[in-house]
């Protein structure tokens, strides 16, 4: 399911119009991301945790060459699925 496909079930669901609906799931996402990169989490109770991890530099290989190379240290967004909802799926 695409981002397109969850506002047509949203707007058809609650009878609310497409543009109001995409509207606000693009300012729930916006949200999210904003909150993330300001370092912080967002727990949606029932649903999941959106966290930021870090990765420290490090030395790698070019596969193409097998020479090394150095990794910069980075932030990841990481997703943590909720115990209620993994149970919904097993």
């Amino acid at each position: 399911m695409n981002k397109i496909q969850i506002v047509n079930v949203i707007a058809k669901k609650h009878d609310i119009s497409k543009v109001q609906v995409k509207f606000i799931l693009e300012s729930i996402l916006a949200e999210i991301v904003m909150s993330l990169k300001l370092g912080n989490t967002v727990k949606l109770t029932g649903f999941g945790v959106f966290k930021v991890k870090y990765r420290h530099a490090r030395i790698g290989r070019n596969p193409q060459t097998g020479k090394e190379i150095r990794i910069l240290a980075s932030k990841i967004p990481t997703f943590v699925f909720s115990k209620s909802l993994k149970g919904v799926m097993n």
